[in-house]
């Protein structure tokens, strides 16, 4: 039998600790619940017009480095 998971992990943060990295652990949205589309939608809606994120998306039109894209 293998090294047990837990030791290879371990073994692996250890390796990245010493590299210079450190965990960091966040909670995000979980996208499979139930509403998520629908939250998502409200909130989009609520921005459609807003002339705070027309300029937003257009100065992120501007600045987007799309070369290259299909």
């Amino acid at each position: 039998m293998g090294v047990p998971t837990s030791q290879r992990v371990q073994k692996h943060r250890d390796s990245l600790r010493a590299a210079g990295m450190r965990l960091v652990q966040i909670w995000v949205p979980d996208t499979k619940r139930e509403g998520f589309a629908l939250e998502c939608k409200r909130q989009s809606l609520l921005l459609a017009n807003d002339p705070h994120e027309v300029d937003a998306q257009n100065w992120a039109q501007a600045v987007a480095d799309t070369a290259g894209w299909k």
